[in-house]
């Protein structure tokens, strides 16, 4: 596969790696992919955290989490609690304009928890429809994600279904 050479095929890029990076349950490289004060030339002993991109994180049910040692904290509570982890994006639509891109899609989410005590087996598999609005930067290093903001899509069950229709 050639490199990306439009900002769209970078950004486009950049948000694969983040998916794939959960999937793979690698911390470092998912770490790698969130904008820090140094991708933006900044010493962050020096600064406010204000003026070097804060980055923000909202998971499905979570509250707001700002700043690097808050997100990075959630992905590794949410690693060492997922033993599988899939991602389906569909409706991916990527916009750039400037050094700011912006990213929505629905992750179709298929997940796994701890197996079952004494079992080597996975626990039950779930799925999930989630949509979510990825914004990233561009650095000198690439294009860095600086929010994340997922949703749950609420759908209609069949115990739903029954309640409208009389008996």
């Amino acid at each position: 596969m050639s490199a990306p050479h439009t900002d769209v095929e970078q950004v486009e890029a950049a948000n694969t790696a983040f998916y794939e990076a959960m999937e793979r349950g690698d911390f470092e490289d998912l770490s790698a992919l969130w904008l820090a004060p140094s991708d933006l030339g900044v010493d962050e002993e020096y600064h406010d955290p204000a003026d070097t991109g804060v980055i923000s994180c909202v998971h499905p049910g979570w509250p707001a989490l700002t700043g690097r040692g808050e997100v990075l904290r959630s992905y590794a509570l949410i690693m060492a609690n997922t033993d599988y982890i899939q991602f389906f994006l569909t409706d991916v639509h990527v916009s750039v304009t400037g050094d700011t891109a912006l990213v929505t899609c629905t992750e179709n989410i298929l997940s796994g928890g701890p197996a079952p005590k004494g079992s080597e087996e996975l626990g039950p598999l779930v799925g999930q429809l989630v949509v979510a609005t990825n914004v990233f930067r561009r650095t000198p290093a690439g294009w860095k994600l600086w929010s994340h903001h997922a949703s749950p899509v609420m759908t209609e069950t069949d115990e739903d279904e029954d309640e409208g229709t009389p008996s």
